[in-house]
């Protein structure tokens, strides 16, 4: 076993050696010895092995003379950092934390073979693994994926199962979209009319918004609070930690369906279209009430220390055209009316740093009123990552041009609905989330750069079968990116092409054992592609040319606007 196959193993570990000796094969009953601090580690291990094979396996004291599987902590190891090591005799695994100890799982488990994968053994399966030692360590404390489920509701079975392929692939963050133009997807047991009503749509465009093509279908779901907080459970069983998205003071089009005093008063209906909603909340004293409490029934949920505000693609024309806006803004003292976005998003901010939580924003909510504990979530490009850790904000790196992978794969005719920039799995790998404007910035800032995260946004991905497409394998590819050491990663590159072989050489067979329905590495199979459904594509070298880092993405205010 060598540094380029790795074992096969995705993401790359720092270290990987194969030993001598026989391979270590247990049957019959196995128990896994464990500190208390890594018996939940322990048990994800006892669960996911114990499933994919006929082994009898349970948790039990370290000191117990049958343990054959040992997890202990150890202080000298990096945060969320572990080492293992796979005799004839028995696996030894020193963790730093729990994290570590859930890092180790994935890894005996890829380690174990593709059956590993599967959700019962179809004949007697002993627990195989090779003699190895692996070390290893994550290089960013925050790898995160966003899951879009506004646009298209995700039935929470198969948001369950979004969870255990994020953790997989050793990803610690799911930041869940909950509300948006086109659906309200969360319980508030205060305001039920956010449900009943904002929670379905009677239509839904195929396709580009620009086509005006309706379905004449209506679609809707919401998670219920119990649902919700057995995602969480099922999600922290796991290693990761669910971040809850309710976007203000703009993508609010379906809330003011069910309750239009939040906006200027008139009617209006849960979004069918893609694209930005002129719709926004009315900066009352009112608006900031009625998500005060949403808020509140939000964090009684989600256990956390992040909630996402959103704070993105807020046209400003209405608060324009009404005079009660023009009037806070005025009283507020503030130079412009656009400048109520900031201060609407601050004071939700201040709210929950009195419930001891963070607030998580994109970084269209950058500015001065934005306070200096609230995370920034970097969308369009490196430039506004960069501008946020001067501001001295904390920052995750979510760049459209690298890491949102709703955007095509590739510029053939079959992709379906190409949308956004060709991202392959190998442009995906040369991610970098200090490249660009942060490598002036770095770590040098007064703000520190958390980690990266991928989006996976829903407008065209209808259903898991969709999300699976869209989604892998290049969020392997992402996960390498955030997890392992640097490297010159990119197409053409050797990291880039030792990580090509590992996934077609082991890791799809993974992926196909857990049910995966991804994009062969050659393109569409025939019942993927969309015919006649119209995209949107962009070209980036174009989009850099005209406006740079700065001018992509996002929402211009029309001409004369200021």
């Amino acid at each position: 076993m060598t540094r380029r196959d790795a074992g096969g193993l995705v993401p790359v570990p720092h270290e990987v050696v194969a030993r001598g000796g026989e391979r270590f094969v247990a049957s019959g009953v196995v128990r896994v010895g464990c500190d208390d601090v890594l018996r939940p580690a322990a048990r994800l291990l006892v669960r996911s092995l114990g499933a994919a094979t006929t082994v009898d396996a349970c948790v039990t004291d370290l000191a117990d003379a049958d343990v054959r599987v040992a997890l202990t902590t150890s202080l000298a190891l990096a945060p969320g950092g572990y080492e293992l090591e796979v005799a004839a005799t028995g696996v030894t695994v020193r963790c730093a934390d729990l994290a570590g100890g859930y890092a180790a799982v994935q890894t005996l488990r890829q380690l174990a073979g593709p059956g590993a994968f599967r959700a019962a053994a179809a004949a007697p399966t002993p627990w195989t693994l090779p003699a190895v030692v692996v070390r290893d360590s994550p290089r960013f404390a925050w790898r995160g994926v966003l899951l879009d489920v506004a646009r298209h509701f995700m039935p929470k079975d198969a948001v369950l199962r979004f969870v255990d392929l994020a953790a997989m692939h050793k990803l610690n963050v799911l930041h869940l979209h909950l509300t948006d133009d086109q659906g309200w997807r969360v319980e508030i047991q205060s305001y039920p009319e956010l449900t009943r009503v904002g929670s379905w749509r009677h239509a839904t465009t195929v396709g580009t918004w620009r086509t005006g093509s309706l379905d004449g279908r209506p679609h809707g779901g919401f998670y219920t609070q119990d649902d919700l907080r057995e995602i969480v459970a099922y999600a922290a069983a796991r290693g990761l930690t669910v971040v809850p998205e309710i976007d203000v003071p703009g993508h609010v089009q379906a809330a003011l369906a069910a309750y239009p005093e939040l906006g200027d008063g008139s009617p209006t209906s849960v979004r069918t279209t893609w694209g930005v909603s002129t719709e926004v909340l009315t900066p009352s004293d009112e608006s900031l009430t009625f998500f005060r409490r949403v808020l509140d029934e939000v964090m009684d949920v989600f256990d956390g220390p992040w909630v996402c505000l959103g704070g993105d693609e807020v046209p400003t024309a209405r608060w324009r055209a009404d005079p009660r806006a023009v009037a806070r803004a005025e009283t507020l003292g503030l130079a412009d009316v656009g400048e109520l976005h900031g201060w609407f998003v601050a004071q939700l901010c201040e709210h929950l740093r009195g419930r001891g939580r963070r607030a998580l924003v994109w970084d269209e909510a950058l500015g001065p009123q934005l306070p200096r504990d609230a995370v920034v979530l970097a969308w369009r490009g490196p430039a506004h990552g960069a501008a946020a850790l001067a501001r001295g904000h904390d920052v995750v790196m979510a760049p459209e041009q690298f890491v949102y992978l709703d955007h095509r794969e590739s510029d053939r005719a079959d992709e379906p609905v190409p949308v956004g920039f060709v991202r392959t799995v190998q442009d995906v790998h040369g991610f970098d989330p200090l490249a660009g404007d942060l490598a002036q910035v770095g770590s040098s800032g007064p703000g520190r750069l958390l980690g990266a995260q991928a989006q996976v946004w829903s407008e065209h991905l209808d259903t898991p079968r969709r999300v699976d497409y869209a989604t892998f394998p290049r969020l392997a590819a992402f996960a390498e990116a955030v997890w392992s050491a640097p490297a010159e990663r990119g197409p053409g590159t050797v990291a880039t092409e030792q990580f090509m072989a590992r996934l077609a050489g082991t890791h799809l067979a993974r992926l196909d054992a857990a049910g995966v329905e991804y994009r062969p590495l050659e393109g569409p199979r025939p019942w993927q592609t969309r015919p006649g459904v119209a995209g949107f594509p962009r070209d980036l070298d174009e989009e850099l040319a005209a406006g740079g880092w700065t001018g992509v993405g996002g929402w211009h205010e029309p001409d004369g606007a200021s």
